[in-house]
């Protein structure tokens, strides 16, 4: 299955979330899974926060590069276009907002999100990142197409 950040184009690969060229980043990989988007993450250990728990801002940049990816997934799916094979829009976030609503342990992390409106050049995500099952974290992104 193609992660969608392996279709950007090299223009679009240095995000330091999700671009498969920045070697010191995340380099996060989201799948369309049903009418979902799906990023699974495992998280090195300098992105402690307090105790053996995440560090926010890592949180938040999940949800944000995941939600780029999940925008491009949702426009090419509503517009006709199959991943890999047609171009791939890229996403850029206008607003991020962030709910933090359990500390997040540093382990595999999965954000799932889903498309709340999709429009010729926005897409808004709604995610939930959480870890073993349990919701830590939630997200609304207004993406827009560059």
């Amino acid at each position: 299955m193609t992660a969608i950040q392996d279709t950007y184009s090299d223009e679009f690969a240095h995000c330091f979330g999700c671009g498969k060229l920045n070697e010191h980043g995340h380099q996060i990989k989201t799948h369309k899974a049903g009418d979902q988007a799906v990023t699974v993450h495992e998280p090195a250990a300098v992105y402690t926060g307090a105790a053996d728990f995440a560090y926010g801002g890592l949180i938040a940049s999940l949800i944000d590069c995941h939600s780029a990816g999940a925008a491009a997934i949702f426009w090419m799916g509503s517009n006709g276009l199959v991943i890999g094979q047609d171009p791939t829009p890229r996403f850029v976030t206008a607003r991020l907002e962030v709910d933090y609503v359990a500390p997040t342990p540093l382990s595999t992390m999965r954000v799932s999100g889903t498309a709340d409106e999709i429009r010729d050049r926005k897409v808004i995500v709604i995610s939930e990142l959480s870890v073993g099952g349990t919701v830590t974290a939630r997200g609304r992104a207004v993406m827009v197409r560059i």
